[in-house]
């Protein structure tokens, strides 16, 4: 049986609608732009390790919230990444890209090369509508 390897996303917007997005640094999805998180550990909830993701890939220290939902992507070694996406909310820090980003920004994703389906994710979801009027500002 193909192991379930649990992992956590953070939905976070700023004042103008922007997510907060990291480009990924390193497998899987090199240079693709996603929501920040990563593996749950051995004995981690789920939100002690969306602050620990999202502390170690922007900078920024957040509060986790509601459960938005949960998405299964294939992993490499034939495996699946469960995936639970939660509201967060930054309450310190500053945003600088380290751990496993090699950017990070506030932006919208339409027009991003994001990882499969984050758009379409989104937007199910409810949680953007349609794409911003023009670039968005880093």
């Amino acid at each position: 049986m193909a192991q379930k390897i649990p992992c956590v996303g953070a939905i976070i917007t700023d004042g103008d609608g922007r997510l907060l997005l990291i480009q990924r640094g390193h497998e899987p999805w090199t240079g693709l732009w996603s929501l920040p998180g990563g593996h749950v550990e051995p004995g981690e909830s789920d939100a002690e390790a969306l602050v620990r993701e999202v502390r170690e890939e922007t900078g920024l220290l957040v509060t986790a919230g509601p459960l938005i939902g949960t998405v299964e992507r294939p992993a490499a070694d034939g495996g699946t990444y469960v995936i639970r996406d939660y509201a967060a909310e930054v309450i310190g820090g500053t945003l600088v890209p380290g751990d496993d980003a090699d950017d990070a920004r506030w932006a919208h994703p339409a027009g991003l090369p994001v990882t499969e389906r984050l758009v379409e994710t989104l937007t199910d979801w409810g949680v953007i509508t349609t794409p911003p009027p023009g670039p968005s500002p880093r």
